[in-house]
């Protein structure tokens, strides 16, 4: 049984393929093996808004069940900014490092007592013909004044998870994919995937 990833993000397809590894009988694979396939717009109020539209539009487009997340950094001190924007906080083009310097910038005279946050995940799961089922999860931390660390995407570097006091890309894969708000929602997608697979078997 094939299940698209509907992301063409390296770092997303080496993450999400590492938790979902253990789904016996499942064939991964992004949109990397749909170089045509529609770019969807993120333009949603929330995360499960678009982590829905992309599974919908990409579900439609491969014919396989299709999994798709977004996700995003709330920080407490910037109103939960930036948010649903996290991948366009330094413009369209910008790079991850261009964004760390925006987020650490904005936050430059913000004492360490007020630079908690979070991540937020939400993952979309589509068959064709069917509902979309999404879930959501979190993992709260801080914010630090520096990147440390070279592991992982994103805002990584800067994200200390409550309990730790190592960013995400100082712990590496093997402990963030435990404990970051994407492996809990797909924690939850998984076993979802197991139902699915499970009616399509039985």
């Amino acid at each position: 049984m094939k299940l698209v990833l509907a992301t063409r993000n390296q770092g997303k397809v080496r993450e999400i393929g590492e938790m979902l590894k253990a789904q016996n009988g499942i064939e991964l694979l992004s949109l990397h093996s749909y170089p045509d396939a529609p770019d969807v717009v993120e333009d949603g109020r929330t995360y499960e808004e678009n982590a829905i539209k992309k599974a919908s539009m990409l579900v439609e487009y491969t014919g396989h069940i299709t999994i798709a997340d977004d996700s995003g950094l709330e920080v407490d001190a910037l109103d939960g900014a930036p948010g649903v924007h996290s991948a366009r906080y330094a413009g369209e083009n910008a790079s991850d490092q261009d964004r760390i310097v925006k987020l650490l910038d904005t936050l430059q005279n913000v004492p360490n007592e007020r630079r908690s946050g979070r991540f937020i995940c939400a993952v979309a799961i589509a068959e064709p013909l069917a509902q979309v089922q999404v879930v959501r999860a979190a993992c709260e931390g801080r914010i630090i004044r520096a990147p440390r660390g070279v592991s992982g995407f994103g805002y990584d570097p800067v994200f200390v998870p409550v309990g730790y006091d190592k960013t995400f890309a100082e712990l590496g894969d093997e402990i963030k994919n435990q404990i970051s708000h994407r492996a809990k929602a797909l924690g939850e997608a998984r076993e979802l995937l197991s139902e699915i697979i499970c009616e399509k078997r039985c």
